[in-house]
């Protein structure tokens, strides 16, 4: 028979390169290993002696203490992220696993250091802003040329009109102003192409299909099955009063994608996601119903931000800017139209209008 050996998990303890804690009920730590030391600054001593509250980021304590709670109710905390702050001042992003032992009254939790994650993100964030900023100027630029420019040629045209040749009796005159009418009337036409060119080259490449919701909606859920696992998601879906759209497929997933993975991401701590979509046609129009019951938002202080790009609004651990700006401009740039309809601690809807 063979003997087993009991192996000592201390050595793990002590030489992982990950944060490795366990926290009371109390929101006291009660033991860390190196790394947390290394990476905080602090000695153990001072790191047992504070409340847990103490080390974190000041605007992520209060969403950090909500989530806690869940640890409370014998709920494990998977993928959860926030701000430490080290003893030299140094703010540091970390991601959470915690489990509790509710007959210990204790958690057990182990943290990654994403700073340079986090960093790299921003960095693209900003990127992207940046050249979406300098598209629009370069749009605007040729819109108003184009407007610019029309305006003495269509004078230049009137002037034409007006001219009474029947008093011009040299024919070279007569024969340069006819040139001089006809390129007028070219470069009229070359603009007012130009202007049309502009205002559909946005939908100019873009595939169009028929869409079906339940299809796209069956993929999305695949594709984050986890994350939905792990927030208990509840879904309510109704297609039956419309099967689908024409539209673009990759536009239809990216929508589905960004609005579910919010209504996780704000999620009220205490409350696993309740998920409506909805199909309809009202007054001939074809819309897409999508509700959540999470946060919500104060729409007399941001209504009219929401789907701005880098718009955050509840100092969310992952909150990008990018969703909801993807959301409206793969709606809008269709032709259709979406609104909402929100208030805080109330759930969000947004209600989208296809062409």
């Amino acid at each position: 028979m063979q003997e087993t050996t009991s192996l000592s998990l201390e050595p793990f303890f002590n030489l992982s390169m990950d944060l490795l804690c366990i926290a009371g009920y109390d929101g006291y730590f009660k033991k860390v290993n190196p790394a947390v030391v290394k990476l905080l600054g602090y000695s153990e001593e001072e790191l047992f002696s504070r409340p847990i509250r103490e080390f974190i980021h000041e605007e992520d304590r209060d969403l950090t203490a909500r989530y806690r709670e869940n640890l409370k109710n014998n709920l494990p905390l998977v993928n959860y992220e926030n701000r430490y702050v080290c003893k030299s001042g140094e703010v540091i992003w970390l991601h959470w696993t915690s489990i509790p032992l509710d007959e210990e009254k204790l958690v057990y939790a182990i943290a990654k250091n994403i700073t340079h994650k986090k960093k790299l993100e921003k960095e693209r964030i900003e990127h992207l802003i940046n050249l979406v900023d300098k598209n629009h100027e370069l749009k605007r630029l040729n819109y108003t040329t184009s407007h610019d420019l029309r305006s003495p040629v269509n004078n230049l045209l009137s002037i034409f009109g007006f001219l009474d040749v029947s008093k011009i009796g040299d024919d070279e005159i007569l024969e340069t102003l006819d040139y001089m009418k006809m390129a007028t009337e070219g470069l009229n036409r070359s603009l007012n192409k130009y202007v049309d060119l502009l205002s559909k080259k946005d939908n100019a490449n873009i595939e169009l299909e028929e869409v079906d919701f339940e299809s796209i909606l069956k993929q999305v859920k695949l594709s984050i099955s986890s994350l939905l696992v792990n927030a208990n998601v509840t879904f309510k879906v109704d297609f039956s009063a419309l099967k689908g759209i024409r539209h673009n497929v990759n536009y239809m997933e990216s929508v589905f994608l960004n609005l579910m993975t919010n209504s996780i991401k704000y999620a009220k701590p205490n409350v696993p996601p309740v998920i409506s979509i909805t199909s309809r046609i009202m007054e001939d129009r074809k819309q897409l119903v999508y509700t959540d019951n999470g946060l919500g938002f104060d729409m007399d202080k941001v209504g009219d931000k929401i789907f701005g790009l880098n718009q955050k609004f509840h100092n969310n651990r992952d909150s990008k800017g990018v969703g909801l700006y993807l959301v409206y401009n793969h709606i809008t740039n269709l032709g259709g139209e979406i609104s909402v309809d929100s208030a805080v601690d109330q759930g969000t809807t947004f209600t989208i209008t296809f062409k």
